[in-house]
């Protein structure tokens, strides 16, 4: 995404001269490299944030307050090749989804700056549930990782930063939704961890065209490379294999997001 021999970056349509100016004299933008030992982090790609069939954003979002429409579902198909390369080569491949009480008492700030949000989730156990059930076309697998999450970060008050650990990994490819939420917030941390970070850029989808292409700029420029999906498949089909020790395989391990009600 960020290197020239592919076209420029999606997020110059967004940057003033100025802008275009000051990255390429600051020194920020350079290429980290992909690591060693990589997992494959599937960020909140389920029924709340792209909806439950492909459609335009403004007829999604009718039903699904926090849909990324259509570009959502542009993402699942490129998640859904990353996750075949990858189980491919056993890298260890990690989801997350939101996690909530029926009553939605531990929804906490998520309801100060949405008006949906008591509408939508309080009172509607039903249908809180379904909207963190990861979309079957991605469903994780008995050897996958799944974390319920409930603040934007992956690693805030969950077990990621164990796993990676205990995996031996030293990086992470992320995807998912959204690009300008939880997306980075995952990416901030992860960086604040030394971890070396790629965010697959045509894997990640927002509700704001803006804020998908600016935040990938803020990514790039500090965190992560931004880079596309078929750059990381041919990285993962290049590594050696048996590079990790999975789990041995839990068929209910996702049980909590991958049924429909």
């Amino acid at each position: 995404m960020s290197d020239k021999s592919r076209g420029e970056p999606l997020w110059n349509a967004f940057l003033t001269e100025r802008d275009k100016q000051v990255f390429a004299a600051s020194g920020y933008g350079a290429r980290g490299g992909f690591g060693k030992r990589p997992a494959l982090l599937i960020i909140d790609v389920n029924y709340g944030f792209v909806g439950d069939k492909p459609e335009p954003i403004l007829e999604s979002v009718k039903r699904w307050m926090n849909s990324c429409g259509e570009e959502g579902w542009a993402a699942v198909g490129v998640i859904a090749k990353l996750i075949e390369a990858c189980r491919t080569k056993q890298v260890p491949i990690i989801y997350t989804s939101g996690l909530r009480r029926q009553d939605a008492w531990d929804q906490g700030a998520w309801a100060y700056k949405n008006s949906r949000v008591n509408r939508d989730y309080l009172g509607q156990p039903a249908s809180t549930l379904r909207s963190n059930i990861i979309v079957p076309q991605i469903a994780p697998g008995p050897q996958d990782l799944v974390i319920g999450k409930q603040k934007p970060s992956a690693f805030h008050g969950t077990p990621l930063l164990d796993y990676l650990v205990h995996l031996g990994c030293d990086s992470l490819l992320v995807t998912g939704t959204t690009t300008s939420g939880c997306v980075r917030a995952s990416v901030v941390d992860a960086f604040s961890y030394n971890y070396r970070v790629s965010v697959v850029h045509d894997g990640c989808a927002d509700r704001s065209q803006a804020s998908h292409a600016i935040n990938l700029c803020d990514m790039n420029a500090k965190y992560a490379d931004v880079v596309d999906g078929a750059e990381t498949i041919e990285y993962l089909n290049a590594l050696p294999d048996g590079l990790f020790d999975l789990p041995k395989g839990d068929p209910d391990a996702a049980r909590l997001f991958a049924h429909d009600k």
